[in-house]
């Protein structure tokens, strides 16, 4: 009788044991879980655009190589007006106006990036055709643009699209980087396989 009883407080103290280890594995699975869930819904939100509007334009530089073959690809002329969506530190609108002599106007939301990037326009002395814009490019006019160029997360593609078939002039040439615009048929896809930084990229143009 001694020996059972010992055997069973010792079952039982292992029984013990195992729930309790149960229980501290589910106190720390079901925060985890919670919080992955939070996470998942939050980049849902900012899928939908319920989120903040600087995540349909992340600030991601464009490697100055490929900028110039976006420039090169749109075949920005002299004088024409060119749009960059999400224009983060300015370098596309700097080289459409400098090196292209484009009339360039950056779209760009964040208020630090905006100081930045007009602060190296005026130190160039490029005031006169490169322009930034402060606010959301979701709400600008684009029926003068000759170009557009357009780095932007598949969202934001999605959102820009009926803008630009309303408002585009024709003969507006737009060029995407990376990400396409689905609904339209593009008019060239240009493949870099080295931007010079180990990094491959895709250009897609079209034209109205």
């Amino acid at each position: 009788m001694l020996r059972n009883e010992s055997e069973m407080t010792k079952t039982s103290g292992t029984l013990w044991m195992v729930v309790g280890a149960l229980a501290a594995m589910l106190a720390v699975s079901i925060p985890a879980a919670q919080q992955k869930a939070g996470q998942e819904k939050a980049g849902q939100d900012n899928a939908a655009g319920t989120g903040d509007a600087t995540k349909l334009a992340p600030y991601y530089p464009t490697p100055a190589t490929i900028v110039d073959k976006m420039l090169q690809l749109a075949g920005v002329k002299a004088g024409e007006k060119v749009y960059d969506l999400g224009s983060g530190d300015g370098r596309i609108v700097i080289m459409a106006a400098r090196k292209y002599k484009a009339n360039a106007y950056g779209v760009e939301l964040d208020e630090s990036l905006v100081r930045q990037s007009t602060a190296r326009i005026k130190t160039l002395g490029l005031a006169p055709t490169a322009h930034i814009i402060q606010g959301d490019l979701l709400e600008q006019d684009y029926t003068s643009a000759d170009v557009l160029t357009i780095y932007l997360l598949p969202v934001a593609i999605e959102k820009v699209t009926p803008i630009l078939e309303k408002q585009l002039k024709k003969g507006a040439r737009v060029v995407a980087h990376d990400f396409e615009f689905f609904h339209w048929m593009p008019a060239r896809i240009v493949d870099i396989d080295d931007d010079g930084e180990g990094r491959s990229h895709r250009l897609f143009l079209y034209k109205r």
